[in-house]
């Protein structure tokens, strides 16, 4: 497997090998030796799969009180995968990356503890699965505002053409999100 780091430390790319041929391709979508290995959880509480129409966005979601890491993968169709550092009392408080996933291949984004997570519909259709570390609560829910020009993320989709629901348009602005220590 390779093991790409991000902008953000402890956020990182996973890449497992494929396997192509005349069939298609193969690959170890989930492996405990190599998660142990490279010092990842080994326990998860709940797997994900979120179906979405071209230009949706969703998020910036996170948890406080009962906080998430989270394995993203893309299934089928592109997304843009965003993730916001929410640590105070890291030197990337407030920053992002973005990583591209795709149906196509096999990388994954593991997105420790202590950050934000939200992505973009970049094709017609996009199935994306996400491993968890702990279980779903609405009330340890937070929801960082999307389009924040404080953070300045650029979906790759215009702000015209964004699909957002109601939950994630109320979101609160990044100044006043309640964060990690």
């Amino acid at each position: 497997m390779n093991v790409i780091e991000t902008s953000l430390p402890g956020v990182l790319v996973l890449e497992p090998r494929c396997f192509h041929d005349e069939r298609g391709m193969f690959f170890e979508s989930f492996n405990l030796a190599r998660m142990v290995e490279l010092g990842l959880p080994t326990e998860w509480k709940q797997d994900n799969f979120s179906l979405s129409k071209k230009n949706v966005i969703r998020g910036i979601h996170y948890q406080i009180g009962e906080p998430q890491g989270k394995l993203v993968r893309v299934v089928t169709g592109a997304a843009l995968d965003v993730i916001v550092d929410l640590r105070r009392s890291s030197p990337t408080f407030g920053q992002h990356t973005t990583v591209e996933l795709n149906g196509d291949g096999s990388r994954m984004v593991w997105i420790p503890v202590g950050f934000g997570h939200g992505f973009s519909a970049l094709t017609e259709t996009v199935g994306l699965s996400y491993k968890v570390t702990d279980y779903y609560s609405p009330k340890a829910e937070r929801t960082v505002l999307w389009n924040d020009p404080e953070l300045g993320i650029d979906w790759k989709v215009s702000t015209e053409d964004a699909i957002v629901s109601a939950k994630d348009q109320a979101g609160v602005p990044f100044a006043q999100a309640e964060v990690f220590a």
